[in-house]
C-alpha cells in the first residue's frame, strides 16, 4: 500500500503550473526581443525603429528638419523619439510577461 501525502498532487500540479508559465515567459521575451518598435517625433519629420532588445534599427528624417543653424532642435527630436521607441519595447515586454504569468503572484519570485 503507497502512502498518500497530502497536497502532493497540488504540489505537482504548482510546479507544472510554474514550469509553463516560466516557459511561457520566455517565449514572450523572445517574440519581444524579435519584433520591433517605431516612434516618430517632431510631427513626424524623425522616425526611430528599435528592437525588442533596444537596438536602434533605423532613424528616417524629413529633409526640411536638417537646418545647420538648429541642430540642437534635430538632436531634441531624435532623443524623443528614440525614448518613445524604447518604452513601447518596454511596454510590450512588461504585458508579454503579465499574460505569461496568468494573474500568478508568487512574493520574492515576481
Amino acid at each position: 500500500m503507497k502512502a498518500r501525502i497530502p497536497g502532493a498532487q497540488n504540489q505537482g500540479n504548482m510546479m507544472k503550473r510554474i514550469q509553463q508559465m516560466q516557459e511561457d515567459m520566455q517565449n514572450a521575451q523572445a517574440e519581444v526581443e524579435n519584433s520591433e518598435f517605431t516612434a516618430t517625433a517632431g510631427g513626424g519629420a524623425v522616425e526611430v525603429t528599435v528592437s525588442g532588445s533596444h537596438e536602434v534599427r533605423s532613424i528616417k528624417m524629413q529633409p526640411d528638419i536638417v537646418d545647420p543653424e538648429d541642430i540642437e532642435m534635430l538632436e531634441d527630436m531624435l532623443i524623443a523619439a528614440i525614448n518613445e521607441s524604447i518604452k513601447k519595447a518596454n511596454d510590450a515586454m512588461e504585458q508579454g510577461i503579465e499574460k505569461a504569468k496568468g494573474g500568478l503572484s508568487i512574493p520574492g519570485l515576481f
